[in-house]
């Protein structure tokens, strides 16, 4: 370990770090005696967020990692940096997102809104896994209500076929509760603890995007929206309540468990979309899996074979 932080505290990685509710989340775990490491876009503005984070709380524990989390080759990169220097995890924060109103397509082929939104999360957790399995950590996913109607596309992933700013984003949000449910159940017994939250319609530059649409977006937070600590409130929560340690494959909301979204709660859809990720992620030279050595390590083996891209 290079960064000299106390290796007694307990360390977290929260992503999309550097505004709203990441931002809210890491001051917050820093505030609980953590050593967090906030991950943003390398554009200068997250070494600036923890210098004014390190103010704010009197933390030496706060640090920097930069990536860009739409290439999920980045997402992996990440890992490895982090193992580098930290050497330990005990929560993972997956919140970095994004609200595209129209279809991008990024350098591996993938819709910019799931490749963000989906792809990079899975990449990232799958990559920490072994931090998180020694420390027994949890998993702590930013997911969204959005996802109560979006519809399953599975056979359409990447929105070729139609696409729409709000669908695709209710869809990368399903693809957080299909995720969790089926990262929780492979965990069993290891230790370690994936939940899923929706923070809220929360007052942020979140889905501030041109036109009428953004327009509204921002007069709705304006009167509506929720302040970003309390939208990180069962985050953190999550991340850090003693009476949270056990718990798994749940979703909650202001630090109750609600049930995942109806098309979230299909056990095929679930393993699908993870050989399908799988799948992706092989694709994109990115070849990240279950490990190998999951019947010895507390870890379940999947039971399905690998899907094909559509």
């Amino acid at each position: 370990m290079t960064d000299g932080s106390d290796t007694n505290r307990p360390v977290a990685i929260v992503t999309g770090a550097s505004s709203g509710i990441g931002l809210s989340a890491a001051k917050a775990l820093a505030e609980h005696g953590f050593t967090v490491v906030c991950v943003s876009r390398g554009n200068g503005a997250g070494a600036q967020v923890v210098e004014r984070l390190r103010a704010e709380t009197g933390s030496s524990g706060l640090h920097y990692l930069p990536a860009d989390l739409s290439r999920p080759r980045e997402a992996v990169a990440l890992a490895s940096a982090f193992r580098e220097r930290f050497g330990r995890l005990d929560v993972l924060v997956n919140n970095a997102g994004a609200f595209v109103p129209g279809r991008v397509v990024t350098d591996d082929g993938l819709e910019l809104t799931f490749a963000l939104n989906h792809v990079s999360t899975f990449a990232l957790t799958l990559a920490l896994l072994p931090e998180l399995r020694a420390a027994g950590g949890r998993v702590v996913t930013v997911s969204s209500n959005a996802a109560m109607g979006a519809r399953l596309q599975l056979d359409d992933p990447t929105s070729e076929r139609r696409y729409s700013g709000w669908s695709a984003y209710a869809w990368s949000k399903l693809c957080n509760q299909l995720f969790t449910a089926e990262l929780a159940r492979r965990l069993e017994g290891s230790g370690v603890t994936a939940n899923a939250v929706h923070p809220g319609f929360v007052a942020t530059s979140f889905g501030h995007v041109g036109g009428p649409m953004g327009g509204l977006v921002r007069l709705a937070q304006r009167l509506f929206g929720r302040t970003p600590e309390r939208g990180a409130d069962t985050v953190v929560w999550l991340a850090s309540a003693p009476e949270m340690r056990g718990r798994s494959g749940g979703y909650y909301v202001d630090r109750r468990e609600r049930p995942f979204a109806p098309r979230a709660r299909d056990e095929e859809a679930q393993r699908r979309l993870w050989s399908l990720s799988e799948a992706l992620l092989e694709r994109a030279g990115v070849p990240i899996q279950w490990p190998a050595d999951a019947d010895q390590s507390g870890l379940r083996s999947p039971s399905h074979r690998a899907a094909a891209v559509p």
